[in-house]
């Protein structure tokens, strides 16, 4: 059993590029559920899940109401929607914006952090706003794994510059390391197997 039970994933512009190297690499039966907050207009929001489903083995899914988070899939926020994370499931609301956006990654983030603890990975991609540094230092506080894009690597560097400055320890990475680490986490045993490993 691996040590975590959700991946977390926040990005805005430059997203659609970023996403497609990340997950592209990843396989079929990718343990850890995948949830991802993409700031996207209406219009893209028709288009992003097939864009993604053409370039990688992983299942792509828009998140309904309590729909339940499944390994070898990823959950995609919808437009106008906060997408929180409660224990096995996802569920969806209409509260004001969080930093103008909605969905917001700062909420997906910190609804994980609360659910799952330290068995909760974060990672903050290319975008041009501030969105995702507070969830990801919450992350951190709550025992979670920290992931960063490079920004010299991203299309936008403002959104993990950001991450960086809230959470200096998150590890930084360019896209493919990113999907490297990922299949290291993966690997790692749970926790609670750790506990009864003798030392």
């Amino acid at each position: 059993m691996t040590a975590y039970s959700v991946v977390v994933i926040g990005t805005s512009w430059g997203g659609l590029a970023a996403l497609t190297t990340l997950l592209g690499c990843l396989p079929a039966d990718y343990p850890i559920p995948i949830a991802v907050v993409q700031h996207r207009s209406k219009e893209a929001e028709r288009l992003l899940p097939q864009l993604l489903q053409d370039v990688t083995a992983l299942k792509i899914c828009e998140m309904d109401d309590k729909d339940p988070l499944l390994p070898g899939t990823v959950h995609l926020a919808p437009a106008d929607y906060h997408a929180l994370i409660d224990t096995g499931m996802v569920t969806l609301t209409v509260e004001d914006p969080v930093r103008f956006s909605r969905p917001s990654i700062d909420l997906l983030f910190m609804s994980a952090a609360d659910t799952y603890r330290e068995c909760t990975v974060g990672i903050v991609l290319t975008g041009a706003n501030e969105d995702g540094s507070r969830g990801l230092q919450h992350i951190v506080k709550r025992g979670g794994h920290a992931i960063v894009q490079d920004p010299k690597t991203a299309e936008v560097p403002t959104m993990p510059a950001a991450a960086l400055r809230a959470v200096p320890s998150a590890e930084v990475l360019p896209l493919k390391g990113i999907t490297a680490r990922l299949i290291e986490l993966a690997l790692e045993p749970s926790h609670a197997a750790r506990r009864r490993t003798p030392r």
